[in-house]
């Protein structure tokens, strides 16, 4: 891993994944899962779940870069604008900083639209392996 090596991913978010995201964490938000209340929202429309697009995110981390073995020790996230269904998200992860003394680094996290307008940014901390140990 080097200062300024990026990795992305895309996906397009779909009504599957947000029932299945619904389900297994429990968020019944009417804005994501009903149209009428939705409709009644600032968005017009049922958005997905945040924490289910910034998933994108962890996918970019544990398989790109730093890839299979990197273990999340935060992040912080700023929902910009919502993700409706059918769209299509790229994350992109950028390292900014690597520690010296320990296997830790800084990644800029950022989640664009299809329009290519951002969604979510933030910042990831983590630890990543080095030769096949974490």
């Amino acid at each position: 891993m080097k200062i300024g090596q990026k990795a992305t991913l895309s996906k397009t978010f779909t009504e599957a994944d947000i029932l299945a995201f619904a389900q297994a964490s429990g968020d019944e938000n009417p804005v994501h899962l009903d149209e009428a209340y939705a409709a009644t929202t600032p968005f017009g429309r049922r958005i997905a779940h945040g924490m289910l697009v910034a998933g994108l995110i962890s996918a970019v981390l544990g398989t790109k870069l730093p890839g299979p073995g990197t273990i999340y020790l935060g992040q912080e996230l700023r929902f910009k604008k919502p993700v409706y269904i059918g769209d299509t998200i790229t994350a992109v992860v950028e390292v900014e900083k690597i520690r010296q003394d320990k296997p830790i680094a800084t990644l800029k996290t950022e989640c664009y639209n299809q329009h290519d307008v951002l969604v979510i940014t933030g910042t990831a901390t983590v630890l990543f392996p080095q030769s096949g140990k974490v």
